[in-house]
């Protein structure tokens, strides 16, 4: 682990009150970036100091500032803002701390050392993975984003399998982002979505005159999509006369717009999904079987939530943070409570659903933590696991004993560790064990 790596510190409009601090807190291994508001979005940190004089007024720009930086934020104010019954709620809502000015060095760095150890302990776990959208540490992501890094670069067609909600578009954009295609353009169809007699128009464009109400030549979201990624979504869906025109495209890498008479050729990938099962459409008669050759030529399988429920706290944790400037408001934790009834859920509506839940949660929570009850569980499934194992235990000790010598010791690991009484490779071995980056 690179230690200066966790210290950073963001300093946003207040350089003038800040100057004489920023050599003595660089000193003391803090990496400090002096930055406007605007700029502030671009810089990483995981401790914000922000003065909030220039916005007494109006709280609109810093809320969104703290609401969308994973930095945790500490407020700074003269004693005469603090007059401003306005500014009282505003801080307790959005911010781990406040400062008044003028800053005392030895009180600051007590209040960003607390900062820090609370930033760690939330910090989500680093993936490693060649996509930051597809979240979750259980082996079956891990095998996932391996698969896709070693699909990504052909040119061949994929079919994503997956039950809905489990994130198929997603596995699509990163086999975009991972191809040669990644400067070109990606386009999502669902083709369950679009009216039957549209369709056609729709995939392969239609010229002026082709039927009553074309008034004008219309370019095919195919041809739109040139020399980029076309991901066909809920392909089972397809009308049969449509497949036969999406494998004639697949094979000669040609359309023809409706009403046109002359081959356009078009030079895109193809990537395809369904919930359905494809192999049963096929006996049925429902779906062709040389277009079902034409695009299970590899194959990627999403896996519903309950079979990773150990990723569903790093996941709402990802949605709090996603959806907290939506509802104006902090990105909340979560209790104990919520998070062993999450776990214990079978997310019949998968990611889709918990990212739901957390949304309704962010907007109902009433203290400093979002409830079981806020997510829209009933009572009797909030009671805590009584049938904990001793593993279970263990596990809990070594957080709380990593959370204490956090707190205590943020600003010197190597200290952090000795008081555990353990190496510094073992202290580090454990913070990654707890995902406490």
């Amino acid at each position: 682990m690179h230690i200066q790596r966790l210290r950073r510190l963001l300093v946003v409009d207040c350089a003038d009150e800040f100057s004489s601090l920023v050599f003595r807190l660089r000193q003391a291994g803090w990496e400090v970036v002096v930055s406007t508001l605007d700029e502030a979005f671009k810089q990483p940190a995981e401790v914000g100091l922000i003065h909030l004089g220039p916005y007494r007024d109006d709280f609109t720009a810093p809320s969104q500032l703290v609401g969308r930086h994973p930095a945790l934020w500490i407020a700074v104010v003269s004693p005469g803002d603090l007059l401003n019954s306005n500014l009282g709620p505003f801080i307790g809502e959005w911010f781990h701390d406040y400062h008044t000015l003028p800053l005392n060095l030895d009180l600051l760095q007590g209040v960003l050392g607390h900062a820090l150890g609370i930033a760690m302990l939330r910090r989500p776990v680093r993936l490693g993975a060649e996509d930051g959208q597809l979240l979750g540490s259980t082996p079956a992501m891990c095998e996932l984003r391996t698969l896709l890094a070693k699909l990504g670069p052909t040119e061949s067609p994929v079919l994503i399998r997956g039950e809905s909600g489990t994130g198929k578009e997603l596995v699509a954009q990163a086999l975009h982002r991972l191809s040669r295609r990644a400067s070109e353009p990606f386009m999502a169809i669902n083709c369950g979505a679009i009216p039957e007699h549209l369709i056609q128009s729709e995939l392969f464009g239609h010229e002026k005159g082709a039927f009553t109400g074309a008034h004008q030549r219309k370019i095919g979201r195919i041809e739109a999509v040139d020399g980029g990624t076309l991901f066909l979504d809920e392909i089972g869906d397809l009308p049969l006369d449509l497949q036969s025109n999406l494998l004639r495209f697949l094979q000669e890498g040609q359309i023809e717009r409706v009403g046109g008479s002359q081959p356009i050729r078009v030079n895109v990938r193809v990537l395809a999904a369904t919930h359905v099962d494809l192999e049963q459409a096929v006996e049925r008669g429902a779906f062709r079987l040389d277009l079902y050759y034409r695009l299970n030529v590899l194959q990627v399988y999403t896996s519903p939530l309950r079979e990773r429920l150990a990723d569903v706290p790093e996941l709402a944790r990802h949605f709090a943070r996603l959806y907290a400037p939506e509802v104006n408001r902090r990105p909340r934790p979560f209790s104990e409570a919520a998070l062993w009834t999450m776990c214990e859920h079978d997310w019949p509506g998968n990611v889709r659903e918990l990212a739901n839940r957390v949304r309704r949660g962010l907007v109902l929570a009433e203290g400093q933590l979002i409830e079981a009850e806020d997510l829209g569980f009933a009572r009797t499934d909030v009671a805590l696991r009584t049938d904990y194992s001793l593993e279970d235990y263990k596990l809990k000790a070594e957080r709380q004993a990593l959370s204490d010598v956090l707190l205590q010791y943020s600003q010197n690991l190597s200290r952090a560790a000795k008081a555990l009484g353990v190496s510094r490779p073992t202290f580090y071995r454990l913070l990654n064990k707890h995902g406490i980056r």
